[in-house]
Formats: C-alpha cells, sequence, structure tokens
C-alpha cells in the first residue's frame, strides 16, 4: 500500500511537537488516532520510525530518512497547491509571521482584524520570539526585527523605525525624584535587557559620547516584560516608541530627560527567505503592515 499525505503531515507533526499529544492538539485529532496512522505508516514501510519511552522518543535512522524527505513533500504540495491558486490572483494560505512580543502585541495583533477582513483566504500563524531564530527551523516565513540586521542569507524589507524613550512611571519619580540630567542616572534604579548588552546602551548625549551604558540593577529578556516593571514603578527603562507612546499620551509613563535624546531610530525589518509560492501572501501582508506602522 503506498503511503499517503496526511500520514505524512502526521509523523512530520509528532516530531516537530515532541509527543503524540501535543502533535495530536496541534492536528485537532484525538491522540489514539494520531498513533493509529503513525502505526498505519510504520507498518507500509515496515520500519520503524520512532523509538518511544515514557520520558521521550526518538528518530530511528529510517525515521531521519524519511523525516527529510516527507518535510520537502509537504512543501512541495503547499508550493503546487498555491502555485494553482495563485492563478485566481487571490493570495490564500498559511502564512506564519514571528516577533518580539512586544511588536506583536502593540503593532500586528491590534490589525489582525482589519488584514484577515482584506485577505480571508490568508490563514495567518502568530508566534513571538525575543531573540532571532531560524526562520526554516521554526518553520516561520517571515520575521519581523528590530535593530541592525546581521544574516546576508535572508531577504529585508525594511518597514520603519522607532524611537528610543526613555521612561519612568509617576510613582517612582514621586518616590525617587526626577533626573535632571543623563549623569543623574547612576543614582537612580535603571531596568535593562537580559540577552543583548547593545540594547542596554541608550541613545543619550553625554560627556563620554552618544550612546549611555546604562547599568540596569533589573534585567529582563523582554521589552514588554520591561515595560510593566516601568509601569509597576521599578525604575527608568529605554522602551520603543510603538511601547510606550500610548502609556506616555495616558500618563502610566513620563518620558524623561528628552533634551539629551541623540535622534537615533531602530529599524524595523522583515526577513524572510525567496520563495516564489509564498511571495504573493508574503507581499500582502507586508504592505498591509508598513501601511500601519
Amino acid at each position: 500500500m503506498s503511503i499517503q499525505s496526511e500520514e505524512l503531515r502526521t509523523f512530520v507533526a509528532v516530531v516537530e511537537a515532541g509527543s503524540l499529544s501535543a502533535a495530536a492538539e496541534g492536528l485537532e485529532q484525538t491522540t489514539s488516532g494520531v498513533s493509529r496512522a503513525l502505526s498505519r505508516l510504520e507498518e507500509k514501510l515496515g520500519a520503524s520510525l520512532l523509538t518511544r519511552t515514557t520520558r521521550r522518543m526518538e528518530l530511528t535512522e529510517e525515521g531521519r530518512v524519511l523525516l527529510e524527505q516527507a518535510r520537502d513533500i509537504l512543501a512541495s504540495m503547499e508550493q503546487a497547491e498555491e502555485a494553482v491558486r495563485m492563478r485566481t490572483q487571490k493570495p490564500v494560505g498559511r502564512l506564519r509571521v514571528d516577533a518580539a512580543v512586544p511588536f506583536m502585541l502593540h503593532c500586528v495583533v491590534p490589525h489582525v482584524g482589519a488584514f484577515r477582513e482584506a485577505y480571508p483566504g490568508i490563514e495567518l500563524e502568530l508566534t513571538t520570539n525575543d531573540r532571532f531564530i531560524d526562520l526554516v527551523e521554526q518553520r516561520t516565513d517571515i520575521a519581523i526585527r528590530i535593530g541592525e540586521l546581521q544574516d546576508s542569507t535572508l531577504h529585508a524589507k525594511p518597514l520603519s523605525s522607532a524611537r528610543l524613550n526613555i521612561v519612568a512611571s509617576p510613582d517612582y519619580l514621586a518616590r525617587h525624584g526626577t533626573p535632571a540630567s543623563v549623569e543623574d542616572l547612576e543614582r537612580h534604579r535603571l531596568i535593562g535587557f537580559s540577552h543583548l548588552e547593545s540594547l542596554n546602551h541608550w541613545p543619550l548625549l553625554h560627556a563620554g559620547g552618544d550612546r549611555y551604558p546604562a547599568r540596569p540593577g533589573i534585567r529582563a529578556s523582554s521589552g514588554e516584560t520591561i515595560r510593566q516593571l516601568a509601569l509597576h514603578g521599578q525604575g527608568i527603562a529605554a522602551l520603543s516608541s510603538f511601547v510606550s507612546d500610548a502609556d506616555i499620551a495616558a500618563g502610566r509613563l513620563v518620558k524623561l530627560l528628552e533634551p539629551a535624546y541623540s535622534g537615533y531610530r531602530q529599524k524595523i525589518s522583515a526577513v524572510y527567505y525567496r520563495n516564489t509560492q509564498l511571495s504573493k501572501r508574503i507581499s500582502c501582508f507586508l504592505d498591509f503592515l508598513q501601511c500601519k506602522l
């Protein structure tokens, strides 16, 4: 008996999810149904694809060979389907978009409804990572990145840029005072990033240059966590304008040291691998998002 695409899709889902139950949830099937599909595939191939224990599962040598081929087959099927559908000039299919948590929450999520209304045939799959990811490994079509780009193997589209605001809550300033100069920051509680030290060099003009080396007393990996810490009066932070402008306008945060701002702006870019079958979905999403930024 020949194997079926759904069996391959189930096998790939189990490997990527790490367990039958997680794969079943992602496929919206029962765990027993996924198990039966995997068993049928192994029976048809006459080979064991996974070794299962109570704690984990591992690919056999045959499983590793099949996984590489199965991914290529499923990708080719998706591309073939998209190629036919593109003839109607209506973008359809799944589009996987990844961004840091703050950008996703403040710049993508508010516009999802309007995008779906404009392009009902595109199925959005949104993921969040506060560090750069491997697009192929994470099966991501587009990643929105903030700052300078390093990976030259990717195609990039500039979307916008963002100021960095130095901010604190009114509660913090009432308890600790308002810094009158950049040098005053030495006497304050600062909040910064834990994973990229370059993000803790704030764009402020001072005696040492145009980048102030902040020494955070609290560090976090996510800009949204830093925002929440600032809102809860835990210190002074440097936050992108798309994260902090609404809080400043509402009085939840106060902008500090504006005369010392260097004028630096963070680049906002979309990166992706060139794929002609995905190009219409990608261009629709990026053109839409760029109009909103």
